[in-house]
């Protein structure tokens, strides 16, 4: 069986070093690059112990084009700037690029899209298998329900940058998908004030920051007298973790192209 060799992007951070431990528990994958921007305080360091297990006597590097040239995959939870940059070498390469981040633009998006063309690059604002789980329950529970309201609550932790939550939006899409319509045409991201009456066929969304939450997830489908409640609630980022390697396992060998967690799980469709 052949070893996968794997590069993590952001290897300082949570999600980076929870990536590396997981990493070390598999039989088919290795470390071998770990990926930090340049100037970034933590580079030299080694991964292994910066991740709190032995030494690997793999220094962190910021030398992108080498990484991507010796590895098989990427797995890429960073910033959406770091990330589009990352995806354009990954292609030149011809590598797996799994993509955690979220809080991309439309711009963003594009270059994606365009750098699919010649890699393979699985994308998902949650890498858990739970919430793709999750999503295609949605999915369905949304077009089944097609008169129900749909509001989504999500909370993480104080640190996050970015409202709804990618994972939020996955949700969204889902319900979407089920309802036949587009997202962006629907969704509602804020109410404050005298806002009258909710729109029929509204997807709403409501963000809550605080403590140290891994990630909260609540869609709730509210009828006549009624009311539908599909959760996920993330107890460990291990699960991104697990998810984002099992993506990059299914991603050997496959033809180029943008795919998703629904991809991988044979959701799809």
């Amino acid at each position: 069986m052949k070893t996968i060799r794997v590069t993590v992007a952001g290897a300082s951070g949570r999600m980076g070093r929870t990536l590396i431990r997981a990493l070390s528990e598999t039989l088919d994958m290795r470390l071998a690059f770990a990926l930090e921007r340049s100037g970034h305080a933590e580079l030299d360091r080694d991964a292994g112990t910066l991740s709190g297990l032995p030494a690997a006597n793999i220094p962190l590097t910021d030398d992108i084009v080498t990484a991507a040239s010796k590895s098989d995959a990427v797995l890429d939870f960073t910033t959406p700037a770091a990330s589009v940059a990352l995806a354009e070498i990954a292609a030149q390469a011809r590598i797996v690029h799994i993509i955690g981040t979220t809080g991309f633009s439309d711009a963003d998006l594009s270059r994606l899209q365009a750098a699919s063309r010649h890699a393979v690059i699985v994308k998902s604002g949650n890498m858990s298998l739970g919430v793709n789980l999750l999503a295609a329950l949605v999915k369905e529970a949304a077009k089944v329900l097609p008169n129900y309201d749909i509001e989504i609550v999500e909370m993480h932790h104080r640190m996050k940058v970015d409202a709804p939550s990618g994972t939020a939006l996955l949700l969204g899409e889902a319900a979407a998908k089920g309802r036949g319509v587009g997202l962006r045409e629907h969704e509602v991201r804020a109410r404050d004030g005298n806002t009258g009456p909710r729109n029929d066929g509204a997807i709403g969304f409501a963000s809550l920051r605080g403590g140290t939450v891994v990630g909260d997830h609540t869609v709730t489908l509210a009828g006549p007298y009624e009311r539908i409640e599909l959760s996920h609630r993330a107890e460990d980022r291990t699960i991104f973790a697990r998810g984002a390697l099992a993506a990059a396992r299914w991603g050997q060998g496959k033809k180029p192209g943008l795919y998703a967690m629904s991809d991988v799980l044979g959701l799809s469709g």
